[in-house]
C-alpha cells in the first residue's frame, strides 16, 4: 500500500463529516453515507414468509433462503454514491465505519461492511458518545468488530414494522380507503389517543363547590375550607355551600395549630430523550419532530468562533441518565469554581429500567464551560434556547438539593376547618442555574401565627367547580406514557407522532392531539381484528423482546416468527370477517371530462383533491381549487393559490396556461398608480402594499 494512502472514516450525515474531518486531520478522508445504503424493497414486501418456502422452486424467493429473511436492496438514487464509497475504500489503508452509538447505526455499519467487503469480524467499528476531538480520536484508537447483537435487534425491528405495515395496510385499502397505513407501534399509539378520546366524551362532569377565605396580617394570605368536624368536607351545590357561608357568618377564625418542616428538593437527573422531549415541548412549544432535528445539529457541531466546529452535546438518543467519570469531574469543577463548594452535590443517578442503553450517557453538554450564554450570538435562536435546557439541567442534576421551609396551618371556625400553606427557600442550591418551577417562591410565606390566635377575614368567597375529564395528550404527555408503558425506544418517539399527523389519524388543536374521525375507524378496525398488534402489553412485551437480542443474544428470527404466527391468524380472520366501507362521496357537482362520471372531493394522505367516482377505471384527478377574490389584471381569470412542485405557495391566474400571471405574494386587487400592475401585500413586520413590478418602488 502506498505510503500516500489514507485511512477512510465513513459517517452518516455530511455535517458530521465535516466536523470529524477537522479533528483526524490530512492522514484522514471522512465521507458520508448520508444514512442508510440498503433497505428493503418499496415496491413489495422484501421478507421471505414460511409459506414462499413451501412453493415449488420456480416460485420460491430462493434455493438457499430462509424464511423471515430479508431481501434488501441498494436504495435507490444512491448507486453514484455507493460507486464513490467504493472508489475511495479501494485506495484507502485502513477503513473505519463511525456511524451513530446505537442499533440504527451499527445496521448501517453492518451495510456498508457488506457492500465493501470489510469483514465485520475485523475491527472496522469505532464509536464515539460525543463529537469532540478528544473522543473520536480515543475512539480510533480502540476500533472493535460490528456488534451483531445490535444489527439483529435492529433487523428484528425493521422486519417486524415491515410484516406490519405491508400485510394490515392493503387490508385497510380494500376495506376502507386507499393511503392508509398501520403500524407495530404506530396503531398502539393512535389506540392511546382514541382511547383518551373515547373517555373524555364518555366524562360526565359533577358539581362541587369550594370556600376560601382572606385573611392580612402583615401580609394577605388564603386559607381553604377543608374539613367539617375533623372529617373531609365535600359541597356538591349552591344550597349546601350557602349553608356552610351562613354558619361561618356566626362564627369566628380561630388558629388551631402551625407546623413547619425543613424539606428538601433535589435536582433531577441529566436528560434522556424522552425526557428533552417533553421538557422542549412543555417550556419551548417544539414538536418531538423539531426538538430532535435541533438536537442533531448540536450533536454534530456547531461553528464556534476560535474553536472551529464543535459537536456541542452528546448523542441524543438514549434512555440512561448515567453520565461519565470525566463528564462528573468537569460538572464538579465548574460548580466550585461558579457557585462554591455547598452547592456542589455530585448526585450519581440509577437507571430505573434495565440497562439496554446503558453504553449511552444521558443528554448532556460536551464542553460544560462552554455556557448557553457565551455562544448565544453564534447559534441560532431554536438551538440557544434547547442547548440552554440541556445544559442547565446537566449542571443543576451534580449541584446540591434545594432547601425549603414548609409551613402548614389549620384555621377553625366552629365546626369547619380550613388549611392554609406557605414555603420559603432557605437555600437554593440547584435552582439557582434556572431550573426552578413554580410553587417554591419567598411570595407564599405565611405571616407568623400562633395557636389561639383570632384571625380577622377580609373576605371570604364559594367558587362552583365541576369535574373535569381526562386532559387530551399533548406531545410531551404522549411520549411520557408510551415510555412508561414500554412502547418504542428514543429513536421512534417523533416518527410516531409525525407518521400519525401525516396519516391524517390525528390533528392538533392548539398543543392537543386529537384523533379524527378516520383515526378512530381504523383503530376500532384494528382493536376489533387486531386485539393483539393493537394491544398496548402485547406491544410492551415485543420491545423487551428486541431488547433481549441485544443484551441476551435471543435468536432474532425466533422473535419475528413468534410475532408473525399471530398476525397471520388475525389477519385471515380479517379479511373474511371485516365488510368493505361505503365512503362518503361528497360531489362537486361536475361531470368527468374523460369519462362522463361525477366528480367527487377525495382524501388521500397527500391531501384533498377532486377525483372521478368511476375510479380505478377512470384515474381523472384536479386539484382544489381557492380563489382569493381578486381579478386578473393581464385576462380577467380568478387569481387562486396554487403549490409549486417543491410545495411552496404562489397566487397565479385560474387561466394557466393561455395565461401565465403569478405573484409570490399575495395580491391586493388594486393596481399602482403609478405604473398599473397589482398591489401585493408585503411580507414584513411593517405590512403594506408594494407594487409587484420590480422596476417600479410604489409602496403604501
Amino acid at each position: 500500500m502506498a505510503s500516500s494512502a489514507k485511512t477512510l472514516v465513513i459517517v452518516e450525515s455530511p455535517s458530521k463529516a465535516k466536523t470529524i474531518g477537522k479533528f483526524l486531520g490530512s492522514r484522514y478522508k471522512v465521507v458520508a453515507s448520508v444514512g442508510h445504503v440498503r433497505d428493503l424493497p418499496k415496491s413489495k414486501l422484501g421478507i421471505v414468509l414460511p409459506e414462499d418456502l413451501k412453493k415449488d422452486d420456480s416460485q420460491a424467493a430462493g434455493t438457499e433462503a430462509a424464511a423471515f429473511d430479508p431481501q434488501y436492496i441498494n436504495i435507490r438514487g444512491k448507486g453514484d454514491l455507493i460507486k464513490e464509497l467504493k472508489k475511495e475504500a479501494k485506495k484507502a489503508s485502513k477503513i473505519y465505519l463511525a456511524t451513530d452509538p446505537d442499533r440504527e447505526g451499527e445496521a448501517i455499519s453492518w451495510h456498508l461492511a457488506y457492500l465493501l467487503g470489510i469483514d465485520e469480524n475485523a475491527p472496522c467499528r469505532i464509536v464515539f458518545n460525543e463529537i469532540t476531538a478528544k473522543a473520536v480520536k480515543e475512539a480510533v484508537k480502540n476500533p472493535r468488530p460490528i456488534d451483531l447483537s445490535l444489527v439483529d435487534a435492529q433487523q428484528a425491528r425493521r422486519v417486524l414494522d415491515r410484516l406490519v405495515g405491508y400485510l394490515i395496510s392493503p387490508l385497510l385499502w380494500r376495506k376502507i380507503t386507499r393511503g392508509l397505513s398501520a403500524g407495530r407501534v404506530q396503531s398502539a399509539a393512535l389506540k392511546i389517543i382514541c382511547d383518551r378520546e373515547k373517555e373524555i366524551q364518555a366524562f360526565v362532569p359533577e358539581e362541587f363547590w369550594t370556600i376560601e377565605t382572606d385573611f392580612k396580617k402583615g401580609r394577605k394570605f388564603t386559607a381553604k375550607l377543608a374539613t367539617r368536624k375533623g372529617s373531609k368536607l365535600t359541597l356538591a351545590n349552591k344550597e349546601e355551600s350557602d349553608n356552610v357561608l351562613a354558619e361561618l357568618e356566626k362564627g369566628s377564625y380561630v388558629v388551631g395549630g402551625v407546623e413547619e418542616k425543613d424539606r428538601i428538593r433535589k435536582p433531577l437527573p441529566p436528560y434522556t430523550t424522552s425526557g428533552l422531549q417533553q421538557d422542549a415541548s412543555n417550556k419551548l412549544n417544539f414538536s418531538t419532530r423539531k426538538t430532535m432535528m435541533v438536537a442533531q445539529q448540536l450533536y454534530e457541531g456547531v461553528e464556534i468562533k476560535k474553536m472551529g466546529t464543535v459537536g456541542l452535546v452528546s448523542y441524543i438518543r438514549t434512555d440512561s441518565v448515567r453520565i461519565s467519570d470525566e463528564a462528573r469531574a468537569a460538572a464538579r469543577n465548574y460548580i466550585l469554581e461558579n457557585y462554591g463548594e455547598n452547592y456542589y452535590g455530585g448526585t450519581v443517578f440509577a437507571n430505573r429500567k434495565k440497562d439496554v442503553q446503558d453504553a449511552h450517557e444521558a443528554i448532556r453538554p460536551s464542553n460544560v464551560t462552554l455556557t448557553p450564554d457565551s455562544i448565544k450570538d453564534q447559534l441560532s435562536k431554536d438551538q440557544y434556547n434547547l442547548y440552554r435546557l440541556i445544559w442547565q439541567r446537566f449542571v443543576s442534576s451534580q449541584m446540591a438539593a434545594a432547601k425549603i421551609k414548609a409551613v402548614n396551618a389549620v384555621i377553625n371556625n366552629g365546626d369547619y376547618g380550613f388549611r392554609a400553606t406557605g414555603s420559603k427557600i432557605v437555600f437554593d442550591g440547584f435552582l439557582k442555574v434556572g431550573q426552578s418551577s413554580k410553587g417554591d417562591g419567598d411570595d407564599k410565606w405565611l405571616p407568623d401565627l400562633a395557636a389561639g390566635e383570632t384571625l380577622q377575614p377580609t373576605d371570604t368567597r364559594a367558587e362552583q367547580n365541576f369535574t373535569q375529564p381526562p386532559a387530551r395528550f399533548t406531545e410531551a404527555s404522549l411520549v411520557k406514557d408510551l415510555e412508561e408503558k414500554d412502547i418504542g425506544r428514543p429513536s421512534t418517539y417523533a416518527p410516531i407522532v409525525a407518521t400519525l399527523m401525516d396519516r391524517k389519524y390525528i390533528k392538533k388543536e392548539k398543543k392537543n392531539l386529537v384523533p379524527t374521525k378516520l383515526g378512530f375507524t381504523v383503530t376500532d378496525m384494528m382493536t376489533e381484528n387486531f386485539k393483539e398488534i393493537v394491544d398496548v402489553g402485547f406491544t410492551a412485551r415485543m420491545e423487551d423482546g428486541l431488547d433481549d437480542i441485544e443484551t441476551k443474544g435471543i435468536r432474532w428470527k425466533q422473535i419475528v416468527e413468534d410475532y408473525y404466527k399471530i398476525l397471520r391468524d388475525e389477519l385471515d380472520e380479517a379479511d373474511k370477517k371485516i365488510p368493505k366501507m361505503e365512503q362518503e362521496v361528497e360531489l362537486t357537482g361536475e361531470k368527468c371530462p374523460q369519462c362522463g362520471k361525477d366528480l367527487a372531493i377525495k382524501h388521500s394522505r397527500f391531501g384533498t383533491f377532486i377525483g372521478c367516482t368511476g375510479y380505478p377505471e377512470c384515474k381523472f384527478t384536479k386539484p382544489i381549487v381557492k380563489k382569493i377574490d381578486v381579478k386578473c389584471p393581464t385576462c380577467g381569470g380568478d387569481i387562486i393559490i396554487r403549490r409549486g412542485k417543491s410545495g411552496k405557495m404562489f397566487y397565479g391566474c385560474s387561466n394557466y396556461p393561455s395565461c401565465n400571471q403569478v405573484y409570490w405574494d399575495k395580491p391586493s386587487g388594486k393596481l399602482c398608480p403609478e405604473c398599473g400592475s397589482m398591489l401585493v401585500e408585503k411580507k414584513s413586520k411593517d405590512g403594506g402594499l408594494v407594487c409587484s413590478n420590480k422596476e417600479c418602488n410604489y409602496k403604501e
